[in-house]
């Protein structure tokens, strides 16, 4: 990595170094394409001031790291967040919540456990064997998933006593941050991906707060455009945050 003297940081916390991944790699999402990325340096750790800051600037958290997409020659990759207080619940969406209403939710601390690691194990062994984090580890859902921080939790939903999905999150001082979401594949006719966002746009604004981050939308690449669904959306594009509007088939 390679640093610059950019500084992120309007609180009193010690200021932020951006730096720079030396080499450009393949992109993970679309072909033909050099990837890169810029990261706060790591032996500094935002506040959560500063980390909300970094989030309206189109960042995102993996583990410890912060980073915002910074290719040499695309932007493809947009930072999308929901309107949380207009968000738009077409018929689908209520028939998933309907569909569940079998299940509690219920608000953690982001630790580890043998429970929920092995909820991990088993979604990324079936669902995605082709992924960077196949195999997985313990210690890698520790470094991915766990945080020590005060901001960070998990959104446990339990059929009676047993987990059979997990969102993650982190709380900002303007919305939510979906960071992943693990769930028991075989109950994928549950649209537990899609119940876990209905939650997070529930509860942001039930604690007044006005967006769920939902991490990079990308126009060409089918699975980053979920997002699309989720009405009124926003994108990060030139420094600032602009209104997409995409009509959706399936809400109606």
């Amino acid at each position: 990595m390679t640093g610059n003297n950019s500084q992120l940081g309007a609180d009193q916390s010690q200021p932020l170094k951006l730096l720079t991944l030396v080499e450009p790699h393949a992109c993970s999402y679309l072909p033909d394409k050099l990837a890169n990325s810029i990261f706060i340096d790591p032996t500094t750790i935002p506040s959560w001031g500063q980390y909300s800051q970094l989030s309206r600037a189109g960042f995102r958290r993996s583990g410890t790291h912060f980073y915002r997409p910074n290719c040499p020659d695309c932007s493809a990759c947009k930072s999308s967040r929901v309107k949380a207080s207009e968000f738009i619940s077409g018929r689908r969406f209520k028939r998933v919540l309907k569909k569940n209403r079998d299940l509690s939710a219920v608000l953690k601390p982001a630790r580890y456990s043998e429970e929920h690691f092995a909820l991990f194990e088993r979604y990324i062994n079936e669902r995605h064997q082709d992924g960077d984090m196949y195999p997985t580890s313990e210690q890698q859902f520790k470094d991915f998933l766990c945080s020590e921080q005060d901001y960070g939790y998990f959104v446990e939903f339990r059929l009676n006593s047993t987990l059979i999905a997990c969102a993650v999150i982190d709380v900002l001082d303007d919305g939510l941050s979906a960071i992943y979401t693990y769930f028991d594949p075989a109950e994928d006719h549950r649209s537990l991906g899609t119940l876990a966002i209905l939650w997070q746009l529930g509860y942001a604004r039930q604690m007044a707060l006005d967006y769920v981050y939902l991490g990079y939308w990308i126009k060409n690449c089918q699975k980053m455009r979920y997002k699309d669904q989720y009405q009124p959306l926003e994108l990060f594009s030139d420094d600032n945050w602009q209104p997409i509007t995409i009509i959706d088939p399936t809400q109606s």
